[in-house]
């Protein structure tokens, strides 16, 4: 009797189960909102989040994809490439899971994203000069009262630092450009997107991850900065912090100076330095995203190891793009503007070779390039406050390479070197329209010195039929190597007819003072 009475009770919990309704629970990650944009010319990738096995349905527009969520529930299809469009479409993701029984129902769950354009998609990454807002641009109320731009819209993520991967970010939402929306849009981004809208006419979608004062290794993956095998000290240094946090939070009745210990080492280890954190805590978020590209602005926080950013910074470009799985999507960044007191006679500066770091990764990796802004910075403010030309020297290089404008928009730069007569002759790639130099006839912001390795200002003159540029000093007999504008905040005036500014350069490769900093 108590065998049937089990019997009886496993069948009705069974049938009970049966009955049930199937669960359907598709989610999408924040990337993925109203007023997204959609990257035009390729596939766009989307994904998400639902119950194992369940299948997973997009439509947009004229195209209907379908897929099944894996084991672990998550699921990706991509849309086949798409022309720019301006007219507001709905991307519609369905789940659907069966049902338990044959007389049971299947689940739906749907999610319907509203306002979505098709159009150019770009990354604005970096530091605070890239987080920079409009509201603290130059002009704001004249900005404010003419960002009449609905067809560009800005999603900007919050600054979360973790060793573990964030999947979405809740409040981070995509933002109609409006009087009422741009005060909180990058400045950088804001300028360079309205640069191209402007020239190109198509939707402009801009995607904000920066994080003021972040380091470039924590926008890079633990697992490529320990393969690189060049970074083992950085990533030390981190790993030792966190043991002793471990060490600490084990300890009962902490005293008060351990509880501050504590609290340092958490900030530490949650902040925007530590390797990893932002690629993991922002980045990895929407990582896969459709993008044309990335423009970025960041260095300051590493200035003062400016020798390892040279390799740093091209490692972070190239595990970006690997990732992104786009191929060697264009990657422009912003040079550091001059910044703290100008120096009465030439000196080293770990700006200048952070600067130098940034110039020689243009050599190292295809598409790639560098507005440069030693014109436009403030020596009482690391946050210079006209970001409309820093975004337009981002713009110039989109506009030119992905475009097809006619438009200058490579800096002018140090090609090579001769020395006869106590005097050394440069020439330089890329001076359109030959030279223009700003306020005074002459160049300014050249130092030259002989093998003693001791630089003093210089006397230069263009020569005017061949574009080169001719440097020397009473005080050196036998030069051998100049610089221009090497310092923190140099006093230079090299423009070429574009109005682009000469970049920094050396010529010697003698050894600096950032060049055994880890």
């Amino acid at each position: 009797m108590r065998f049937r009475s089990l019997l009886s009770c496993s069948m009705l919990l069974v049938a009970v189960w049966a009955s049930l309704p199937a669960e359907a629970a598709v989610t999408l990650p924040n990337i993925f909102g109203d007023h997204m944009v959609l990257q035009r010319h390729q596939a766009n990738k989307i994904w998400g989040r639902a119950e194992p096995g369940e299948v997973i349905v997009c439509v947009f527009g004229n195209q209907q994809v379908t897929t099944t969520a894996g084991e672990d529930g998550q699921w990706s299809l991509q849309l086949a490439p798409m022309d720019a469009s301006r007219r507001p479409q709905q991307l519609v993701i369905t789940g659907r899971v069966k049902a338990k029984s044959s007389t049971g129902k299947d689940a739906v769950s749907t999610k319907t994203i509203e306002d979505v354009l098709v159009g150019e998609v770009w990354i604005c990454s970096g530091q605070s000069n890239m987080e920079w807002r409009v509201a603290n641009s130059n002009d704001p109320d004249l900005e404010r009262v003419s960002a009449y731009f609905p067809e560009i819209r800005m999603v900007s993520f919050p600054n979360v630092g973790t060793q573990e991967p964030v999947w979405t970010h809740e409040g981070a939402n995509w933002q109609v450009c409006s009087p009422e929306t741009v005060d909180g849009f990058s400045a950088v981004g804001y300028f360079f997107g309205r640069q191209l809208y402007q020239v190109i006419d198509v939707p402009i979608g801009l995607i904000d991850n920066s994080w003021g004062g972040s380091a470039c290794e924590a926008w890079i993956s633990r697992e490529v900065m320990e393969a690189s095998g060049k970074f083992d000290a950085r990533l030390s240094m981190f790993d030792n912090q966190a043991k002793e946090l471990v060490e600490l939070s084990s300890v009962e009745n902490p005293s008060e100076e351990q509880k501050r210990a504590i609290a340092r080492l958490n900030g530490n280890l949650r902040g925007n330095q530590r390797p990893a954190n932002l690629y993991n805590g922002i980045l990895k978020s929407h990582l896969g995203y459709g993008i044309r590209g990335a423009i970025w602005y960041q260095g300051e926080s590493n200035a003062g190891r400016a020798y390892a950013y040279r390799d740093l910074f091209p490692l972070m470009i190239d595990s970006w793009r690997e990732e992104w799985g786009q191929g060697d999507f264009p990657f422009y960044w912003v040079q550091l503007a001059d910044f703290r007191a100008e120096q009465p006679e030439p000196s080293d500066s770990a700006w200048a070779e952070l600067r130098e770091a940034q110039t020689m990764t243009m050599s190292r990796l295809k598409h790639t390039g560098e507005a440069v802004i030693i014109d436009i910075g403030e020596d009482k403010d690391i946050h210079p406050r006209n970001k409309v030309d820093v975004g337009r020297r981002l713009a110039r290089w989109a506009l030119a390479n992905e475009y097809g404008i006619d438009i200058a928009y490579h800096s002018p730069i140090y090609k090579s070197m001769e020395v006869g007569d106590g005097k050394i002759t440069l020439t330089f790639d890329h001076v359109d329209n030959g030279w223009r130099p700003f306020d005074k006839s002459e160049p300014i912001g050249f130092a030259i010195a002989a093998s003693d390795k001791k630089f003093v200002w210089a006397d230069a003159k263009i020569i005017r039929e061949t574009g080169q540029i001719e440097v020397s000093s009473s005080q050196v007999a036998e030069p051998v190597a100049v610089r221009y504008a090497w310092a923190d905040n140099p006093v230079c005036n090299m423009y070429d007819g574009a109005t682009l500014p000469l970049t920094p350069f050396r010529t010697d490769d003698w050894p600096g003072v950032t060049v055994d900093a880890e």
